[in-house]
């Protein structure tokens, strides 16, 4: 019986094409390609690595839980210190542990938590540049924490994401929103039991042009009545955006 490892990995995003390895045998421009080719090297077989969901290109990871399958009887450290060896440093093994072997790290997940960074105007933030929004106005905090409230529960996010016509369910439930604001950004955390394509960063759109009043927090209301994307706000762009947690 193959061995079930699950890896927690950390990853920068920026010069890949988002976590979901491409079309074709393997290809090193997604971070799910680059880890499958050094697993390949490693093990001396194919390897199919499954993520807890798909961060597109330019969104960043602190907690991404991966699992893959194997006859390789490398103990535990020796796969996190090889993977550590041979993938570049911008990605990261935070563990590698046995899993069971029904374990998988899409289907079990419970909850995800991601995180979205805006710079206040006027703080340079010179050395975190890549990993932030830069918004040039100021936002109203207390209108984007109104607007925030009315998304949380149980609802139909299609309006808020990239889906086109689909099968699958476009519901998905929200437990948390906390915006804050520390002395150089605006933090966004969102905790819910799943997220559709782009959901996270066109709810982040949407907050934000009710914060600069370019929409109001009831807009909310008329997004999920009418499912339609064209009423949600803009997509905030890749960089500002993080997967921190997944639990299971």
């Amino acid at each position: 019986m193959k061995r079930n490892i699950r890896l927690l990995i950390e990853y920068d995003g920026t010069r890949y094409q988002g976590w979901q390895r491409l079309g074709g045998d393997s290809n090193t421009t997604t971070i799910q390609g680059k880890i499958e080719s050094v697993l390949c090297e490693m093990t001396g077989e194919p390897v199919k690595i499954t993520g807890s969901g798909r961060t597109d290109a330019g969104v960043h990871a602190l907690g991404q839980v991966a699992n893959f399958h194997t006859d390789s009887t490398l103990p535990c450290y020796e796969i996190q210190k090889y993977l550590t060896r041979y993938l570049p440093s911008d990605i990261g093994i935070l563990a590698v542990s046995e899993a069971g072997e029904r374990f998988h790290s899409r289907l079990n997940a419970k909850k995800k938590t991601y995180l979205y960074r805006i710079s206040l105007p006027g703080v340079p933030n010179v050395f975190q540049r890549k990993y932030l929004w830069h918004f040039p106005e100021t936002l109203d905090i207390d209108k984007m924490r109104t607007a925030a409230s009315l998304l949380l529960g149980v609802h139909d996010f299609k309006g808020f994401s990239s889906v086109k016509k689909t099968k699958k369910s476009t519901v998905r439930e929200i437990y948390d929103i906390s915006i804050y604001k520390t002395s150089s950004e605006i933090r966004i955390s969102y905790t819910g039991n799943g997220f559709l394509h782009n959901m996270v960063r066109i709810l982040t759109g949407t907050l934000v042009e009710i914060g600069c009043q370019k929409m109001k927090p009831d807009d909310i209301l008329k997004v999920f009545e009418t499912q339609k994307r064209e009423d949600a706000g803009m997509t905030a762009p890749p960089q500002g955006l993080f997967l921190t947690d997944v639990n299971y």
